[in-house]
């Protein structure tokens, strides 16, 4: 018999005194003050609707869901980097700001802006100079590659690396991606140093650039997509190193090298050697980097030949 204003004795198993007949008596096992008749499909546990998620079969409580995100193997590219969630550049950003606060020094020191060279005492320690390699200022080496002549030669190359270094970032990951650049950037200052004058002042990342254009194109290939596109624009930027006098055609020429080397023996030489466990196998790891290692050794060694017959050219021997 009911009493006014509540309700007759609960029946066995049904809530408690108090508690409406049509509320479930289960509650949810992260807020206890609510009543749910809903629970994850997966550990069977009772949740509120704050607490569920949408699954393939049911709904999954956001324990289960933080569970299942860590049981997930990671996407990885060809070269083994790990992708998750949304991709930031932050080496090509790194390189692009190392350059931009490189010509700011310079054009402060120089008062000028349109020709930042002379009188900064920056550029003249950091340019690519026969004369200062050959008494032992090897640091000019990859100071050079961070020099610029003037605002458009830097627009130019950051705008470049922009484009192209956040793609080969994205594939081959910052350490890989850093190393090759580093790379391409030695080999385009071998070939300078070896093919031209020795008179001749060299500065400027597009000899790094130019390796980057190789690795994009040897990415590509690896991918199985058409390349074209890319060798389209290398032979443009050869045509415009041949045809403008002042460019170092040899410089661009050997990072370009370089570049493609470094990744074709990061992304195919483990196949080669008989690698069956994919990119992030030991072995493939270290195969790819001894193939960037063995490129970069080969550039200090013909900057190191040149090194001692620029210094009998110049008398130091």
């Amino acid at each position: 018999m009911n009493t006014p204003g509540g309700w007759g004795p609960p029946p066995p198993g049904g809530p408690g005194p108090g508690v409406p007949p049509h509320l479930p008596s289960q509650v949810c096992v992260r807020h206890p003050n609510r009543p749910t008749a809903l629970a994850c499909t997966r550990c069977d546990r009772p949740a509120c609707p704050e607490c569920l998620r949408p699954a393939a079969v049911g709904q999954h409580c956001v324990d289960c869901v933080r569970a299942g995100q860590r049981d997930v193997r990671p996407v990885r590219t060809i070269a083994g980097a790990t992708t998750r969630g949304a991709f930031v550049p932050y080496a090509t950003y790194l390189l692009i700001a190392a350059s931009v606060i490189v010509f700011a020094i310079t054009a402060a020191q120089s008062s000028d802006v349109m020709n930042n060279q002379s009188p900064s005492r920056l550029f003249a320690d950091w340019a690519l100079w026969p004369r200062g390699i050959a008494q032992g200022e090897f640091f000019r080496i990859i100071g050079s590659g961070f020099l610029h002549f003037g605002p458009i030669h830097l627009a130019v190359n950051m705008l470049a690396l922009y484009i192209i270094g956040r793609d080969v970032e994205h594939i081959l990951g910052r350490s890989r991606y850093v190393a090759v650049y580093v790379t391409a950037l030695l080999g385009g200052a071998a070939g300078a140093l070896a093919l031209q004058d020795s008179l001749s002042v060299t500065a400027g990342a597009s000899g790094a650039i130019y390796g980057l254009f190789g690795a994009q194109a040897i990415v590509l290939i690896r991918l199985r997509q058409s390349p074209g596109p890319i060798f389209v624009l290398i032979a443009i930027n050869v045509i415009i190193s041949v045809s403008i006098p002042g460019i170092s055609l040899w410089g661009h020429m050997g990072g370009l090298a370089a570049g493609t080397a470094a990744t074709a023996g990061l992304l195919f030489v483990p196949g080669w050697l008989g690698n069956t466990g994919g990119p992030t196998s030991s072995s493939a790891r270290l195969i790819g980097w001894g193939s960037i290692a063995a490129v970069a050794v080969l550039a200090l060694a013909v900057i190191a030949l040149r090194t001692l017959q620029l210094r009998s050219e110049f008398g130091y021997s």
